[in-house]
């Protein structure tokens, strides 16, 4: 376990985390426009929380694994602990669209995963259970017992990994955009819902990469408009991961095969969320994942895509409060 004082926390740190707890109360009066590729604007919900002020929050904690892992720590110190985990390429602050909605009585953990972010960048190791067990030397660190796990996209599959290891550490699950149960008991996509190519796209990528490339634009392109500001950080930190990891995440972080014979034993009660236009992972992901999680409750967000959590963050807190408040 960490010893506490190594627990990088300046005053500068707690001043900056109250100014966040303040912008996670108070509305910032910002409208953004967001030019799709479809050469169509549309006004698209203020983010509620100032992207300098969460990306100024960070800490940095030294884990006995010789990993430097940055995390935001949001909320009262004595409440109940979710754990929010990022998808592939994302970091942090990939869960500000979506913090504001969520129940203010929690207090959330927000790692930058290893990787990702402001976290150290080794060139070993990226599969499901390393960054798990990252986030298990975290809590320890932190002095946090139990944590519900949120996780979306590659985020989700850690969750898994990590509620499959660790039951006695996972209160509830909620896995978001996820995968891993055998594909082959579902049918194929149906017809007309296309499946994005991801993997082809990826293999194809140079350092440096460019945060404004075509590739880049379809990489964080919603089924409906997100703040532009929001974006463009979220691609220009994306594009500054080094490409061997993008490499090693996708052979070892996103191998689904190796998933597939663990989940059965995960215990906690366990909700699965999906966008109906997710152009990653589609139906038949959800009817294999669902298949694998019998017990699991399910909501579909029919009209939203991979990220549903920015699209409309007010429908998917509603429903991870709702779950979470069961005790």
């Amino acid at each position: 376990m960490v010893d506490s004082s190594r627990v990088i926390g300046s005053r500068r740190h707690e001043l900056i985390s109250r100014k966040l707890r303040t912008f996670f109360v108070v509305p910032i009066l910002v409208v953004g426009w967001l030019a799709m590729s479809c050469a169509f604007a549309a006004a698209v919900p203020a983010l509620k929380i100032d992207l300098d002020t969460f990306d100024a929050s960070r800490r940095q904690v030294e884990l006995p694994n010789g990993m430097s892992l940055a995390y935001v720590d949001v909320g009262p110190r004595d409440a109940p602990v979710v754990l929010l985990i990022h998808g592939y390429t994302s970091n942090a602050r990939g869960w500000v669209p979506l913090l504001p909605y969520l129940d203010q009585s929690r207090r959330y953990l927000i790692p930058d995963l290893r990787g990702h972010g402001q976290s150290s960048k080794p060139d070993c190791c990226y599969d499901g259970t390393t960054f798990a067990y990252d986030l298990r030397l975290l809590l320890d660190a932190l002095h946090v017992e139990r944590a519900d796990v949120v996780g979306t996209s590659l985020g989700s599959l850690i969750a898994q990994a990590f509620a499959e290891n660790w039951p006695e550490r996972t209160r509830r699950l909620v896995l978001q955009s996820s995968s891993g149960g055998p594909l082959a008991a579902c049918e194929a996509e149906p017809a007309g819902e296309a499946v994005f190519d991801f993997r082809s796209a990826i293999l194809a990528l140079q350092d440096p990469i460019d945060p404004e490339s075509q590739f880049m634009i379809a990489w964080y392109a919603s089924t409906v408009p997100v703040d532009a500001e929001f974006l463009r950080r979220q691609r220009r930190d994306a594009a500054a991961i080094p490409v061997r990891v993008w490499l090693a995440i996708l052979d070892q972080g996103l191998n689904l095969r190796d998933l597939q014979t663990d989940l059965q034993r995960i215990r906690a009660p366990t909700l699965l969320i999906w966008g109906g236009k997710d152009n990653l992972f589609g139906a038949r992901d959800r009817c294999s994942l669902q298949k694998a999680l019998p017990q699991a409750e399910v909501r579909l967000f029919e009209k939203l895509g991979h990220n549903a959590y920015w699209e409309d963050p007010r429908a998917v807190a509603s429903a991870i409060n709702a779950f979470l408040a069961v005790k």
